[in-house]
């Protein structure tokens, strides 16, 4: 980003951010709200556990599936309006949760949820990067730390709703108005002109729906960066997926404690992604994203040398607080790659950083199956070391 002398930007680029800002809220409120009421639908519609499992795996299948058509429809509506326009179906599917008479409904609405998901963290994630150009400085973090902000709150107000007996369908039709209301808000701050106009200094492209076929040397860059967001993806998913099935089975907590390294994962991850606008602006994102990269796979690592409940909640901490910039910087370094139009870019690395999400879980589980779970667990220090390896490839291009 420029280090010259700090300008302030224009009333266009401070609008442009509060609508990025208010996109990235609905995103990450949306979905999280009906995390809590899993264990009632699967009650309420007789499922079994694989059957719930399978229905809430159509989710991220259908983002892999179709993914992909998240950069026609940028280059079609621009990244602005592609947001706009998948907020919307993501809000207005929601709903639909509550009224699913059996699995095939259920798995099918959260189908097309995992769909408009895809297509609005590109379009958003691009957007906002047309927004950090008019800055001219690093605020990409901020939006993902308002999304991690929101998504808390999503679950915090699930499980209240759950817990007080609010109707599930009551319940989501309020928070699907809300969230069509901030996003048609949000749609009055986007940034006007074509796609690619804050590229100054970069191949400027056109925003048609013919992609220009990217030169090898940018191929290359993509596929760093993929590597390197499927790292970001499987570390981050960790303290989820086994935090709290490792200090809980093999570390004897409580259920109380069991639960600590995700909520300390999650609350450093945030303050991360708060600061990290500034180290990068400061350091660099190559410095700020090997240094987090080390911290998480040193701060596991440590954990799982010295097993602990204390240890644990420690090590899953300094995992959230160092994966916390490697997501948002990778996916504005994707938007920013010489010769390929940042929806193009955005889109097909968040696309394939996808699979971490799904791939390195399984993986876990298929070492801690042969050996044990604290075993099973080094593939993420490991991936974390790949990371730092992989950073390089934030190295701004001109």
């Amino acid at each position: 980003m420029g280090r010259g002398i700090p300008q302030r930007p224009g009333a266009e680029a401070r609008h442009g951010r509060l609508a990025v800002v208010v996109l990235f809220l609905v995103n990450g409120f949306c979905y999280t709200n009906v995390v809590p009421w899993l264990p009632t639908l699967k009650s309420e519609l007789h499922l079994s556990n694989t059957a719930l499992g399978t229905a809430v795996a159509a989710m991220p299948l259908g983002a892999l599936v179709t993914g992909l058509l998240a950069s026609p429809l940028i280059a079609r509506l621009g990244s602005g309006r592609a947001a706009v326009a998948s907020g919307l179906l993501l809000a207005l599917t929601l709903p639909l949760v509550a009224v699913a008479p059996g699995w095939w409904a259920l798995a099918s609405v959260l189908f097309v949820l995992g769909c408009a998901d895809a297509w609005m963290d590109a379009a958003m994630n691009a957007h906002g990067l047309r927004v950090q150009h008019r800055y001219r400085r690093t605020i990409i973090n901020t939006f993902h730390a308002v999304w991690s902000i929101a998504a808390v709150c999503g679950g915090l107000l699930g499980s209240s709703m759950a817990g007080l007996g609010i109707p599930l369908s009551a319940h989501l039709a309020v928070v699907a108005l809300l969230l069509v209301a901030l996003t048609l808000a949000a749609s009055r701050g986007l940034l006007p002109g074509p796609e690619h106009a804050e590229r100054e200094g970069r191949v400027a492209l056109p925003g048609g729906a013919r992609a220009p076929r990217p030169s090898m040397r940018a191929m290359f860059v993509l596929l760093a960066l993929s590597v390197l967001l499927m790292m970001a993806g499987g570390i981050e998913d960790s303290a989820a997926s086994w935090g709290a099935v490792y200090t809980r089975d093999e570390l004897g907590a409580n259920a109380f404690l069991a639960g600590l390294p995700f909520v300390a994962c999650q609350a450093l991850m945030t303050v991360g992604r708060l600061t990290g606008d500034r180290l990068t602006d400061r350091f660099g994102a190559v410095t700020v994203a090997r240094s987090g990269a080390l911290l998480t796979a040193a701060g596991l690592a440590t954990a799982l040398v010295f097993p602990g409940t204390a240890m644990a909640i420690a090590g899953f901490g300094l995992l959230g607080l160092g994966v916390s910039t490697l997501f948002p910087l990778t996916l504005a370094a994707a938007g920013d790659v010489p010769g390929v139009r940042s929806g193009d870019g955005v889109a097909l690395v968040g696309w394939l950083g996808r699979i971490g999400f799904l791939g390195l879980p399984p993986l876990v589980g298929m070492v801690a199956d042969t050996t044990s779970l604290g075993v099973g667990l080094w593939v993420i220090p490991a991936c974390g070391v790949v990371a730092a390896t992989l950073a390089a490839a934030l190295r701004p291009r001109s």
